[in-house]
């Protein structure tokens, strides 16, 4: 088996197992090129040179995983290392060739990334779309087919409809997913962008970002013109009891024979959230 891919890619792709040791073959270097569907946009110098070092002094160790292209080879797994073993100055890097599809290509290149933790949220939420239109499925079905929750798809492909400029700063790790995810339930679009530079210019975190698109949301309360319209002294109370307990706009209606509770929340983690406080 091809050392270090991990159980849980083989788990997907069993074909990917190496019946011998026969099947690792050495091939120039320059016959190879990177994966056209590599999800990982940026590899930092200092990691590269750092692997660089250890291919000098131990050799490329893990094999890559190629496939054959009408001009070469095409790097399926193991981007990083093909990059530094340039760096490194080799001629040639051990490899083990496979027959793969593009949609196996684009998924197994994905959970590589998924399980060293190399893609940024944007990164990640690009992956998924890409593999969506692709593979032509839908986020319940991407989510068996990678192990991960539908929820989780979900909530990191929605990161795509912010402004370029938020999703750049998210991107390069000026802003994190949760800054990212708070922003998406602020109602007046127009307001990210100047939002985002007060975020950005007084470092706000995250649960500050979440108070903030709060209040930002609350509609002004209209004036009550009569006095029948003002709510008693014992509702407005347990408004405000409410309100300061879960961290959201709470409005009590009592009528002559029932009343109701309106609870607000503008995204799925302020739902769950809510949830949480009322179930504890």
């Amino acid at each position: 088996m091809a050392k270090g891919l991990g159980k849980g890619i083989n788990a997907f792709f069993p074909d990917l197992e190496a019946e011998d040791h026969d099947s690792i073959q050495e091939i120039a270097i320059n016959k190879c090129r990177p994966n056209p569907y590599q999800p990982r946009k940026t590899f930092h110098a200092d990691s590269i040179e750092e692997l660089k070092e250890s291919i000098l002094e131990y050799g490329i160790i893990q094999p890559l995983i190629v496939r054959e292209s009408i001009k070469g080879y095409e790097i399926v797994v193991g981007e990083r290392r093909f990059r530094a073993a340039k760096e490194a100055g080799l001629d040639t890097i051990p490899v083990i060739i496979k027959e793969l599809s593009d949609e196996k290509m684009m998924e197994l290149a994905l959970l590589e990334n998924l399980q060293r933790e190399d893609l940024t949220p944007i990164e990640e939420a690009q992956a998924y779309a890409n593999l969506m239109n692709e593979l032509k499925v839908t986020q319940e079905e991407l989510s068996k087919r990678l192990g991960k929750s539908r929820s989780h798809i979900a909530n990191i492909v929605r990161l795509l409809t912010l402004p370029e400029q938020v999703i750049a700063y998210i991107n390069n790790g000026e802003l994190s997913m949760g800054h990212g995810r708070a922003l998406l339930g602020l109602k007046e679009k127009d307001k990210v962008i100047p939002f985002v530079n007060k975020i950005r210019n007084e470092k706000l975190n995250v649960r500050q970002v979440e108070k903030l698109v709060i209040r930002l949301n609350e509609k002004p309360k209209a004036v009550k013109k009569a006095n029948k319209d003002k709510k008693d002294i014992f509702i407005q109370e347990r408004e405000s009891v409410l309100r300061d307990r879960l961290g959201t706009s709470v409005n009590i209606q009592r009528g002559k024979r029932k009343g109701k509770i309106e609870i607000e929340f503008y995204t799925d983690d302020d739902l769950d959230r809510i949830i949480n406080v009322l179930e504890h």
